[in-house]
């Protein structure tokens, strides 16, 4: 139960009254939810103190064996309607209520602020109940605003928001894990309604999200968040392009007016789109199906999971990463993605001066990591340097002789055989090479085009435009002007201008679907101001551009 003050646009009664209150830490034991490990300092920036239990083995096998079980993202991918109800309802209930037109079900699966205890809420209650075709809706009752209109004890410090934040995303994650829930999973936050009046309250509010979110993308989950139109959902409207905050992935909006449709004139069309919308409209009520009577709010969803990043996750949380070399040392950093802008660096590793070429494109050797290839500069001898989770294995020469050639580009699976492949360009006669990859080698390159000594930047795209085939952009070196080549397996079947000055930028590169709108993007560093820009795709073109970072003067090469 979700609930709303009548001063919301949904007018009805102040249900929270149907609430027995309840802290899940100070409750029997019988009514925590099972699986529940928490660190000491989450407590704490939780406003909460307690320790609590491991659990017995019998409750870890229990859930270890429903892991499995529950292989499919929560809710996955599913239009229609759905309810959810304070306490998560009986199996039987369940079972009684497959006569009902809802196959989605929301559960309280944690949080400081959670109300009614949760006996049913185990991970074979979650596994039982997909198993029969359920999909679940997971909500997570965290830290309120400052300014709350409800009666939540529990509250965001301002000074401390972007902390509590990352705690409360600790422990949702630790909740999920605890249910069986798979990363990709949405997990909704909910954040009941506020006054709109008090600046600070509001900027807690942003910055609590906001890390709550980062949190849950750094351990592949996404992110969904709740609130009214009032309040929560129109301040995410108003800064969804402000990547200073990171937004939710998914949005479940409360508006009382009895229409079940995911669409609001006070949403915009774009936002959270396509396919990343719930709508509460109705509160709670009695509702009887199956001959058995309970409490809900009715809900109506339109989710289905978010597109794959595609190529440049290189900590395989589903969000693409950035790789950079520091001249002045030569380390080497990852820089890893949110879907707006970077998280902080951690050094990959050293002495990386010696190499002229870094690229990266997906999985060279097909082991299930991104890897990194480079040209080493004394020489010309062309290195794989296979990647696994935390380190680098041992690297592998690709062949001799590669400082005959120049812009050296990963460009994915161009010739659809399975393997990735290199596109270079071959200064003695201007024609454009491509190299087919073997896994651990790469076959001799051959002529696919020709005329390409006045291209430079040359950036393998992946399938910009999604028709099955990898893409290349280039750019005219004399007049910055940027082009789209359309792959087509063994050349191109088209190139469009879509750009112009682009001799203003270096370093393009791209990361895959950054954002995970199914669109791969370009990241480009400014040469004067040393500014970090991301170029959404849009797939013929590229969007407006959006600057995530600055400092980036002494980065190069990008990958």
């Amino acid at each position: 139960m979700r609930v709303l003050r009548a001063a919301d646009e949904c007018g009805g009664p102040a249900a929270e009254a149907r609430w027995t209150m309840y802290s899940e830490i100070g409750a029997p034991a019988r009514a925590r939810t099972p699986l529940r490990v928490l660190s000491a300092g989450v407590l704490t920036l939780l406003g909460l103190s307690v320790v609590t239990t491991v659990p017995a083995p019998a409750e870890r096998a229990t859930a270890s064996a429903v892991v499995a079980a529950l292989a499919t993202p929560q809710p996955g991918t599913f239009s229609g309607l759905g309810f959810d109800a304070c306490t998560a309802p009986s199996t039987a209930t369940m079972q009684a209520w497959i006569a009902s037109p809802y196959r989605a079900v929301g559960i309280y699966f944690g949080g400081p602020n959670r109300g009614c205890t949760q006996p049913n809420l185990t991970p074979e209650w979650a596994s039982t109940q997909v198993a029969a075709g359920w999909h679940l809706i997971p909500i997570y009752m965290g830290l309120q605003a400052p300014c709350t209109t409800s009666n939540k004890i529990h509250l965001i410090d301002p000074a401390t928001a972007a902390a509590q934040g990352l705690a409360s995303g600790d422990d949702a994650i630790a909740q999920a894990q605890a249910l069986g829930l798979p990363k990709e999973s949405v997990l909704i936050l909910d954040m009941e309604a506020y006054s709109t009046t008090d600046t600070a309250c509001r900027t807690a509010v942003l910055t609590y999200v906001s890390n709550f979110n980062t949190r849950l993308h750094e351990a592949g989950y996404a992110a969904g968040f709740y609130s009214s139109m009032a309040s929560g959902v129109g301040d995410l409207v108003e800064e969804y392009n402000n990547i200073s905050y990171l937004h939710p992935d998914f949005l479940d909006f409360a508006r009382w007016d009895g229409v079940a449709t995911t669409s609001d004139s006070a949403i915009p069309a774009a936002y959270w789109s396509p396919r990343r919308r719930m709508k509460q409209y109705e509160g709670g009520h009695n509702e009887t199906w199956g001959g058995v009577t309970i409490n809900i709010d009715n809900d109506i969803l339109d989710f289905a999971p978010l597109p794959s990043g595609q190529f440049g996750d290189i900590n395989g949380n589903g969000w693409s990463d950035l790789i950079a070399r520091e001249n002045s040392t030569g380390t080497l950093f990852l820089y890893p993605g949110t879907g707006t802008r970077l998280r902080p660096r951690t050094q990959l590793g050293t002495g990386w001066t010696g190499y002229s070429v870094l690229t990266r494109l997906g999985d060279f050797d097909r082991d299930g990591f991104e890897d990194l290839i480079a040209r080493q500069n004394s020489n010309g001898d062309l290195w794989l340097y296979p990647r696994t989770a935390t380190a680098w294995k041992p690297r592998v020469k690709l062949g001799a002789g590669f400082n005959s050639v120049r812009e050296i580009t990963a460009v994915g699976d161009f010739d659809r055989d399975g393997f990735t492949d290199l596109l270079a360009i071959q200064p003695s006669t201007g024609d454009l090479l491509l190299y087919r990859g073997r896994g651990t080698g790469l076959n001799a390159g051959v002529k696919i085009n020709s005329g390409w000594n006045g291209m430079s930047e040359l950036v393998g795209m992946g399938d910009f435009d999604r028709d099955g085939f990898t893409d290349l952009i280039a750019r005219v070196t004399s007049s910055g002007v940027l082009r789209l080549y359309l792959g087509k397996g063994d050349g191109f079947k088209s190139r469009t201008d879509i750009g112009t000055s682009w001799n203003t930028m270096r370093d393009l590169v791209s990361v895959g679907d950054f954002d995970r709108d199914g669109f791969t993007d370009l990241l480009a560093i400014e040469t004067s101001t040393g500014y970090l820009f991301r170029y959404p795709g849009r797939g013929t073109t590229l969007g407006t551009r959006v600057r995530i970072s600055t400092g980036w003067s002494g980065m190069a090469p990008l990958t």
